[in-house]
């Protein structure tokens, strides 16, 4: 079996090489990638690959941006410290997620999961992982936005927010008559908690509703520039990244 391992931690990388080489001698590591630019490059060489470890937290940025930049059709085992992105995970093709350290038993649990799933390219290989993602997608999403308004909490329905901003550190939602609001979270975590079908997150300042977005222009560099109800500050420029991942959510 060949596998990838995308992990910036060397000892991190090391460690889940040896381990699984142990658990079976069978498993080759062609490559271990240490960024998003490594992974993404090493990817686009079309290598035959089995399975891939992918770290979340990279030193360039969340894992989940290499789905972005070239498909990815290889089951992925996601690693990483914390939890907090498990919904994300499962929305790519992640067949499981460990958390670090890495204990052998879990990640012989993953193993077997794969060899379950994927045993001999089974015709229903495609229904049986659709089945499994359904299945660990337990996580809802959020219906309403924590406020803060001086010493007082309160909410916004997250169906009446219009689109969330971040300034600086501080985080604020806008609903669709113009009112702004202070939240809590901050837009990474607010990007994983809300309905993916209703929110984009276009760069790294503004996560939009889709029906706060009017018009969309053809912008520089292949970009996308926004116009959006009630209008903003922030920048509406859809990141180049991030622009396929825009059109395949704006037609859905």
């Amino acid at each position: 079996m060949n596998v990838l391992i995308v992990e910036d931690e060397i000892p991190a990388a090391n460690r889940l090489s040896k381990l699984l080489q142990q658990l079976d001698n069978e498993i080759c590591i062609l490559h271990q990638a240490d960024s998003i630019e490594t992974a993404v490059q090493y990817l686009l060489s079309s290598p035959n690959l089995d399975l891939i470890f992918m770290d979340i937290q990279l030193a360039d940025g969340l894992s989940f941006d290499i789905f972005e930049q070239v498909q990815v059709k290889t089951p992925v085992i996601f690693t990483t410290a914390f939890d907090q992105y498990t919904l994300k995970a499962f929305k790519v093709n992640s067949i499981d997620y460990l958390l670090k350290p890495i204990d052998e038993k879990e990640l012989e649990k993953a193993l077997s999961k794969y060899y379950d799933l994927h045993q001999k390219h089974t015709p229903d290989f495609s229904e049986k992982m659709m089945k499994l993602m359904q299945e660990m997608n337990i996580v809802k999403y959020k219906e309403r936005l924590l406020i803060k308004r001086g010493q007082q909490l309160s909410y916004l329905k997250t169906g009446n927010t219009a689109y969330c901003f971040a300034d600086g550190k501080l985080c604020y939602a806008v609903d669709f008559n113009g009112s702004k609001y202070l939240l809590e979270n901050n837009l990474g975590q607010l990007e994983e908690q809300l309905q993916p079908s209703s929110f984009y997150r276009i760069n790294r300042h503004l996560l939009v509703n889709i029906e706060a977005v009017k018009k969309v222009h053809t912008w520089l560099g292949g970009r996308l520039k926004l116009e959006i109800s009630p209008g903003t500050t922030a920048e509406t420029v859809v990141s180049r990244e991030r622009v396929n991942g825009f059109k395949e959510w704006l037609g859905r």
